[in-house]
């Protein structure tokens, strides 16, 4: 039994440690606004930092943050149960990783989220920060931001003049910038609904037919 949790929680380290290791990296050695242009203007790490939700979305001040956080915390206890419930009731194999993709990535943010403001003093756009700083951080428990760096503005242009709403305003496709955690849950979100007939078609079939019983004609 112990074999099925080992791949899914493997999953959940690895990319808890792409996350935090990059998150820090970025923390340490980048200022605020600053980038490395990997693939010309179209593939870019960009650090910002953002006090709410995945992709730089934001919600509600102080309170909303705190509140944010402190859901995301609950949020992501029932995800790590459903992996384990999803383990044990031996449920699609691909099912059980994407839910640990999303796990893995909720995971990611509230560690930001929770311990950030605690580790590190505040980023500036004139220096980087440091590591447990004499001074303190830059703020408290339930109150860090979220590291978020990978840019990719793909396509840049004008919505025509027929386009409802937009018309003559310019636009950028990939705009929002995300980072390792963000991308998990994406990933993991998305291969749920494009496979879910896969994965829940065993599911089904053992409650049409439960105790693999033979319906003769």
């Amino acid at each position: 039994m112990m074999k099925a949790y080992f791949k899914p929680f493997l999953t959940v380290f690895l990319i808890l440690l792409a996350d935090q290791s990059l998150k820090f990296w970025i923390k340490l050695n980048m200022s605020l606004g600053q980038e490395y242009h990997i693939i010309g203007n179209r593939a870019i790490i960009h650090f910002t930092e953002n006090n709410g939700m995945a992709f730089g979305m934001e919600f509600g001040g102080e309170a909303g943050k705190l509140a944010l956080t402190l859901f995301r915390i609950v949020a992501v206890c029932a995800i790590g149960y459903g992996v384990i419930h999803l383990i044990k009731h031996k449920y699609h194999r691909g099912l059980i990783l994407n839910v640990a993709l999303i796990f893995a990535g909720a995971m990611g943010n509230i560690i930001d989220s929770t311990f950030y403001g605690l580790l590190f003093n505040e980023s500036t756009y004139f220096q980087a920060s440091k590591f447990l700083p004499v001074d303190g951080g830059y703020a408290g428990l339930f109150h860090g931001k979220v590291v978020d760096m990978f840019y990719f503005p793909l396509i840049e242009g004008t919505f025509p003049n027929w386009f409802p709403l937009w018309s003559g305003e310019s636009f950028i496709f990939f705009r929002p910038i995300f980072n390792v955690a963000d991308a998990a849950i994406s990933i993991g979100v998305i291969a749920i609904l494009i496979f879910q007939k896969t994965y829940f078609k065993e599911e089904k079939q053992e409650k049409i037919y439960p105790h693999n019983e033979i319906i003769e004609e």
